[in-house]
């Protein structure tokens, strides 16, 4: 178990969450949503909000990960570290997945932050929140 999931764990910033596992499917809805409106905004050339969406995406799938072992976060990074110590060092997750959530979140914080985005960087997340949500869709439905 990794140190960042356990410190997260000792802080209480990943806790229990008894309606994790019947909230789970509508974490993946929304995800979904997201990143539809995300491929949209995309196609109309707004690269900045679309990045935004696309991380949105990634983290209402991976919070449907970690609800669907009935926890909640309290933070992104924790989120992260649950998604890593929970499902990517167990073996279901390629942790190419986890390092393109950790890369999503950086660029989301760019873009919304410090007005830096690009058009190839919201391509390259757009293809990784789709394998990313695909993954944890297969994945909430075998929990």
């Amino acid at each position: 178990m990794s140190l960042g999931y356990l410190d997260c764990l000792r802080k209480g910033k990943i806790r229990p969450f008894s309606r994790g596992k019947s909230l789970a499917v509508k974490e993946l809805e929304s995800a979904e949503s997201d990143l539809r409106r995300a491929e949209a905004t995309r196609r109309e050339g707004d690269y900045k909000w679309a990045t935004i969406q696309l991380y949105y995406s990634m983290f209402h799938a991976a919070r449907a990960l970690i609800y669907s072992r009935n926890l909640r976060e309290q933070s992104h990074h924790c989120l992260i570290e649950a998604v890593r110590a929970l499902f990517v060092e167990k073996g279901p997750l390629p942790v190419s997945l986890l390092e393109g959530f950790k890369e999503a979140k950086n660029l989301r914080e760019d873009a919304d932050y410090y007005g830096r985005w690009t058009k190839s960087g919201c391509d390259k997340l757009s293809k990784t929140a789709r394998q990313f949500l695909e993954h944890a869709i297969r994945l909430v439905a075998d929990e």
